[in-house]
């Protein structure tokens, strides 16, 4: 059996071992665009802060494709899908014969329709290659922009403050993180950067690139300008459907699979970034891992089922430790049960549906996060982690905009 896997990262790399767990004859092949062979994307801001070396990014070398007899080709692009005679066109016009296909693909870079967007200084992140860019770029700079505060811009303001650069986020939303934490965490959470040099501008939107041909900064959508010698995007992440676009299947927003991961293509399969699954495309590891898991079991002849992925996120952005998970009620719609201390840059909230946990936001101290994350999976009651609540010093609040936010701070 061929098994023929596009894409190299958790999600077809999981499939891959996966595949050779339960068929030991197997023979797999796995295409990349990239030079190096697995690696940590979400390490690249260490890198680029320089206190990773490149080389601790891998996570499997040569030694291990070798060990599990898997075929790993690199620097090369796949151009096409050519599914009537099963075989997968690659740059040069290589074409690969396979019995059964996984597109894990993952996603690109969005770049926002910004004129000016395309000037000398403008950077975004999603390779190895990307961050030897921006680091060397950002020798001869002193000041940079970044659209975007999210999880990925966070972590790139922090790496380049590291690099003693002068950095501004200018986030769209009225918060950071917006798919992490509400307003009041992320007033928090600002509060706490401010304090490390670093400063915001959030409900901005980006209306020009300045600069004739190099970078020079941005004008806002009120008029007001933002000067910077370097620009980088973190505006999130679409799925490279590519292969999929000359088909007869066309795309949603990404490539439609069901619970075995399969498309509708027969023997064509579909995991991580580049996957819609009940109309959901995760973007987080934990996502990626299962559900090339759940294609390599179904490719080598088994019957696993993905049943989704209650989003959670562990990120720690200049010391600041911040887990979130299931929802977040942004709006404060929900009963919750919360904490707030700017002093200390401490924020947590549990939120409540139903009488059951259904999320959390931990921000400046993540205590107890493994109590509340098992409640939050289970769907448990409330009543179930009251020794929490005590113990973190939550306060109960009904559930309504804009409720009186004092009684969740410390005295």
């Amino acid at each position: 059996m061929k098994h023929l896997i596009i894409g190299n990262g958790v999600a077809g790399t999981t499939a891959a071992q996966n595949i050779r767990r339960f068929e030991e004859a197997a023979e797999i092949t796995i295409v990349t665009e990239e030079a190096k062979p697995f690696y940590s994307r979400i390490r690249l801001p260490e890198f680029m802060s320089g206190s990773l070396e490149e080389s601790k990014l891998v996570i499997y070398r040569d030694e291990w494709y070798e060990n599990n007899r898997i075929n790993l080709i690199t620097n090369k692009k796949a151009v096409s899908i050519e599914h009537a005679d099963k075989l997968v066109v690659l740059d040069g016009e290589v074409k690969l014969p396979y019995d059964r296909l996984l597109v894990a693909t993952g996603g690109r870079s969005i770049v926002p329709p910004i004129p000016g967007i395309d000037r000398r200084g403008v950077f975004t992140l999603r390779t190895i290659e990307d961050a030897r860019r921006i680091r060397e770029y950002a020798e001869d700079v002193v000041s940079v922009i970044i659209l975007g505060g999210g999880v990925l811009g966070l972590d790139l303001g922090n790496a380049l403050r590291k690099l003693d650069k002068s950095v501004t986020f200018v986030e769209y939303f009225d918060r950071l993180l917006p798919r992490q934490i509400d307003p009041a965490g992320s007033a928090v959470l600002v509060e706490k950067l401010k304090t490390l040099g670093m400063n915001f501008v959030l409900g901005a939107k980006a209306e020009e690139a300045l600069g004739k041909d190099v970078f020079e900064g941005i004008r806002l959508h009120d008029g007001s300008l933002i000067s910077g010698q370097m620009l980088l995007i973190s505006a999130g992440m679409a799925p490279d459907v590519t292969l999929f676009k000359e088909l007869n299947i066309p795309p949603r927003r990404g490539i439609p699979v069901n619970d075995r991961m399969e498309t509708e293509l027969p023997d064509v399969y579909a995991a991580g970034d580049a996957a819609e699954h009940e109309q959901k495309i995760y973007g987080i590891w934990p996502a990626a891992e299962k559900q090339g898991e759940t294609a390599g079991v179904n490719m080598a002849g088994g019957n696993a089922l993905y049943g989704g992925t209650t989003p959670a996120n562990f990120v720690s952005v200049a010391g600041v430790d911040i887990f979130s998970a299931g929802e977040i009620d942004a709006e404060n719609l929900l009963t919750s049960f919360a904490y707030e201390d700017r002093d200390s840059g401490i924020y947590r909230k549990i939120v409540v549906r139903d009488d059951v946990v259904a999320g959390c936001i931990l921000c400046g101290d993540t205590s107890g996060r493994r109590e509340v994350h098992s409640a939050i999976q289970e769907k448990r009651p409330v009543s179930d982690i009251q020794e929490t609540i005590d113990r973190l010093k939550l306060t109960r609040l009904s559930g309504s905009p804009q409720k009186n936010r004092r009684q969740i701070s410390k005295p």
